[in-house]
């Protein structure tokens, strides 16, 4: 190593030193003084590393931490959104089927359902199946409060209906549009499930826009893993925001952690219509349609990969005038793809009657561009509902009663010998007893005959019950509870097969 070398890689070594430079030097006469060495400062010593127990605690801490303010937002969500929510109980005949859970309510089965208030006046959106087939409808409002509902309308295609009770200033819910929420994002929901009201449960947005599934005429779905049970059916799926996404209508029974719910911005459009109309106006262009499966593509010529197959033309409908034939392809609907023919009527129903749109058809692999103006669709109105229908007139608010002997089990509520199984004072057996105070035999005010559609019908009543009390009568005959129901008005205290139960009448 030569010496310019040397002395490069000493001063690197040592460069606090200062030593003087090797190149070059001459030997002096005196050697130089040693240079007086000090000791460096203190450098300040780092930080020990953090033990791995202590870095878990940290984490552990911070992720607690995490799921807290998680569970706060669940908390903030059913506290701002439950006061909307409402339980909704309907009274049925005993011949109707219905997917609701059915509990016994003396002469009628109750369904058990959900809704939410959308309108501060009394408008509540819920499912037409939680209605369906009801004789009266019970809407009970997070503060306890009951009132009756009425059916401002309903839409069996989507699902959906209106209800109106005579309330004001109520809370109401704020709908997010459904078209921007996405796939995976925690959800809410909300409901009555079996009866167990105002029940929160959460999940994620599993998927958007399902369809298929065969129950309604319009189907765009979400579906969530919420868990969703009978009961929950037309209450809102909520976003963290407090945001209505959807309305929970049903579950996949076949699969777990399947539910489906109706879009908000469906569930918005419709509900308006039903409250301000009474119906749904629905777009209707005038063909049938099916999907364009692989099958069908390799069959036609040049056929694109997805789209919408026109399989017939109303001859007077406004397809027909935009020269559309069976055997197009509808690919796009309003510049937004369509993929299946469920695509194209949820995209029809999202617009409004005399809009114009345009249409991209492919026709023998050639694609052209056109355009349809929407028609009413004239679908005829759902049947009236029992509860609908103004009460027939009947005399005695259509019920016949006679008098007759008591028999086994009816000697009073809890057998013959009153109502703790003592016998009664002055040896009356009972509410009823199998004779009266002086001993006389006693008969009971039974129910011969419920008129059709008639207030006693609507109230349960059915042949065979016996009257317990009419308007605090007790123990009445049939011509004092004919009496009582001179003014159209009576409440009854009934007893069937072993079961007491009251109801309201009213002509």
């Amino acid at each position: 190593m030569n010496s310019r070398r040397l002395t490069a890689s000493l001063a690197l070594l040592v460069p606090a030193l200062s030593l003087p430079s090797l190149a070059g030097a001459q030997p002096s006469a005196a050697p130089a003084p040693a240079p007086t060495l000090r000791a460096p400062s203190a450098l300040p010593k780092a930080a020990p590393a953090p033990s791995r127990a202590a870095t878990s605690s940290a984490a552990a801490a911070a992720g607690a931490a995490d799921l807290r303010r998680l569970g706060e937002a669940f908390a903030d969500v059913a506290d701002k959104v439950g006061p909307t929510v409402v339980q909704i109980e309907v009274a049925v005949g005993e011949d109707v089927a219905s997917p609701l859970r059915w509990f016994r309510d003396g002469g009628q089965r109750r369904g058990l359902g959900s809704g939410v208030i959308f309108s501060p006046d009394g408008g509540i959106l819920t499912n037409n199946h939680v209605i369906d087939g009801a004789r009266a409808i019970t809407v009970r409002l997070r503060d306890g409060r009951m009132f009756a509902g009425r059916v401002a309308g309903r839409d069996p295609a989507t699902d959906l209906a209106v209800l109106r009770i005579d309330a004001k200033d109520l809370p109401t819910a704020t709908f997010a549009d459904s078209d921007a929420a996405r796939v995976g994002a925690w959800v809410v929901a909300i409901g009555s499930p079996f009866g167990l009201g105002h029940t929160v449960t959460t999940g994620v947005l599993s998927a958007k826009g399902r369809g298929g599934v065969g129950v309604n005429d319009v189907e765009d779905y979400l579906q969530t893993d919420a868990s969703i049970n009978p009961g929950n059916s037309g209450g809102p799926l909520v976003d963290l925001d407090g945001r209505v996404l959807g309305i929970n209508t049903m579950i996949v029974s076949r699969g777990q952690g399947i539910g489906l719910a109706v879009p908000a911005n469906m569930a918005r459009r419709a509900a308006e219509q039903l409250l301000r109309h009474g119906r749904v106006d629905r777009a209707w262009i005038g063909v049938g349609l099916q999907d364009l499966t692989p099958q069908l593509a390799a069959a036609m010529p040049n056929a694109p990969r997805a789209g919408a197959l026109v399989n017939a033309v109303n001859p007077s409908g406004p397809a027909a005038r935009s020269n559309l034939q069976p055997g197009d392809v509808i690919t796009s609907v309003a510049a937004r793809p369509t993929r299946d023919a469920q695509d194209v009527i949820r995209e029809l129903f999202n617009h409004n009657v005399g809009e114009t749109l345009a249409l991209e058809v492919v026709r023998g692999g050639q694609r052209y561009q056109t355009r349809v103006t929407l028609a009413a669709r004239n679908e005829p109105p759902p049947p009236a509902l029992p509860v609908q229908r103004a009460p027939a007139s009947h005399p005695g608010l259509g019920l016949t009663l006679r008098d007759a002997p008591a028999e086994r089990g009816e000697r009073g509520e809890r057998g013959e010998r009153g109502e703790r199984g003592e016998r009664g004072e002055r040896g009356e057996r009972g509410e009823r007893g199998a004779r009266g105070a002086r001993g006389e035999a006693r008969s009971l005010a039974r129910v011969a005959f419920v008129a059709d559609d008639s207030p006693a019908e609507r109230a349960g009543l059915r042949p065979g019950d016996v009257i317990l009390e009419a308007d605090g009568r007790r123990a009445p005959t049939a011509a004092e509870v004919e009496e009582a129901a001179r003014d159209g008005e009576l409440l009854v205290r009934v007893q069937r097969r072993g079961a007491a139960f009251y109801a309201a009448l009213k002509r």
